[in-house]
């Protein structure tokens, strides 16, 4: 309890907070697990809170499983097709069986229909630099590869082309997937990062400032040196520095460094 209301006055809230939390089910051991609404909006701000705390985070394992149910909790009213005993019922024992039983309310009423956006991730290059943008709700100095959510009937490589035209007005080649991640914000969203290339002679950028605020070119040693810069991610914001990157735990971070870790080692091969 003190840990959480630690974690509380971080955030300028009272401890009677506490009693908005939501009851979302209890482990083997019978220790009830809640969800608490910090009405945090990103990613960087909960980073920063408790990087290492033992508060289930909603980029823990379990935390991405019970920051989905609580959503969907509130947007359904609290699950109105069953009363409160049988949704406590439903949500109680272990982890594996919170999973179940998502899938058990799914067959009792299908607008508790739980679902996950796919959205694509994609970091273009034109082989020694490396696209990067921003989004004005980004904080001060951040950017990162491009996104966005797949549309109904397109393929991955299809939402990707899509997506880097309207974005930057570019035509993108030899894609290729990188990895994945489960994105918790503003709801659940499996984010598919894929790296390509542009089209030869084709870098011209074309900002679409409906959805971006900027967007960029940058070099191997621009893109290194913020990749090596120390201090956490809040104390670099803080710096004013030219070029800052997403955090650690998020996917862009790892797809920009897989570009340098690349690109270096093709340098020092040639």
């Amino acid at each position: 309890m003190s840990e959480l209301e630690r974690l509380l006055g971080k955030f300028g809230q009272d401890s009677q907070r506490i009693e908005d939390s939501v009851l979302i089910g209890c482990s083997n051991q019978c220790e009830a697990w809640f969800a608490l609404d910090l009405g945090l909006s990103g990613a960087s701000s909960i980073h920063s809170a408790y990087p290492s705390s033992t508060v289930c985070t909603p980029f823990s394992a379990r935390g991405k499983v019970f920051n989905h149910v609580f959503n969907h909790v509130l947007f359904s009213n609290f699950l109105p097709s069953l009363t409160e005993p049988e949704v406590e019922a439903e949500l109680g024992g272990s982890f594996i069986s919170l999973r179940q039983a998502l899938f058990k309310l799914n067959s009792m009423d299908s607008s508790l229909l739980f679902t996950m956006a796919p959205v694509v991730i994609t970091l273009v290059t034109d082989g020694a630099r490396c696209l990067l943008a921003r989004q004005s709700s980004f904080p001060k100095g951040v950017y990162s590869a491009l996104a966005g959510f797949c549309d109904i009937g397109e393929s991955v490589e299809e939402a990707i082309r899509r997506e880097v035209a309207e974005e930057v007005g570019l035509e993108v080649e030899n894609l290729q997937y990188s990895t994945s991640q489960h994105w918790p914000f503003p709801n659940s969203s499996l984010m598919i990062a894929c790296h390509a290339t542009v089209k030869p002679g084709q870098t011209e950028i074309q900002v679409n400032l409906r959805e971006l605020e900027a967007a960029a070119w940058f070099s191997l040693d621009e893109v290194t040196a913020a990749l090596t810069r120390k201090g956490s991610f809040i104390q670099q914001q803080s710096d004013a520095l030219p070029l800052l990157l997403p955090p650690k735990l998020a996917v862009a971070h790892h797809m920009i460094k897989k570009w340098v870790e690349t690109q270096t080692c093709s340098s020092l091969a040639a």
